[in-house]
C-alpha cells in the first residue's frame, strides 16, 4: 500500500549516517536511485518500499510529530534488538526497549526510538513466539 515515507532533517550527513546504521541493522540497504539533497533505504518504486530524507521543501525545520510514526519490519527479535542498540549508538533516543507489549499480545515484538531529528521510529518482529 504505502510506496514510499519522506522525514525531514536539519543535517542530512547525521540523518544519513543514522539510518546507514539502522537500516544495516535490519538488513536494508541504501536506496539506487537518490540525487544530491536526499538520502533514501529499500528498492525502487518497482521493488517495494522505500524511506528518504532530506531537509523539508519549504526551508523551515523539520518539525517531528506526537503520534505519527513508521514502523520497519524486522526478521526476528535479534534484529529488533539490534536496531536499538544501533539507533541509540548513532545518536538516537529510546522510546521503548526491545519486548512484547501486553496490549499488543505476545507474538508483537517491538522496539521503539527517535531518529536524531526527533522522528518516531519502531522496529517490529510480529511472529514472535516467547515459548519456542
Amino acid at each position: 500500500m504505502i510506496l514510499y515515507s519522506t522525514v525531514g532533517t536539519s543535517d542530512l550527513a547525521r540523518a544519513i549516517a543514522f539510518y546507514d546504521a539502522v537500516f544495516g541493522a535490519l538488513g536494508v540497504g541504501r536506496a539506487p536511485d537518490w540525487s544530491e539533497g536526499w538520502a533514501g533505504w529499500g528498492g525502487s518504486y518497482d521493488e517495494g518500499y522505500g524511506f528518504w530524507v532530506c531537509h523539508p521543501f519549504d526551508g523551515q525545520a523539520p518539525i517531528a510529530g506526537n503520534g505519527p510514526m513508521l514502523a520497519f519490519r524486522a526478521a526476528d527479535a535479534a534484529q529488533v534488538q539490534a536496531f536499538y542498540a544501533t539507533a541509540l549508538a548513532h545518536g538516537g533516543a529510546d522510546e521503548g526497549a526491545p519486548g512484547t507489549r501486553s496490549y499488543y499480545g505476545p507474538a508483537f515484538y517491538v522496539a521503539y526510538v527517535r531518529d536524531p531529528d526527533g522522528n518516531k521510529l519502531a522496529a517490529v518482529f510480529h511472529r514472535h513466539q516467547p515459548d519456542a
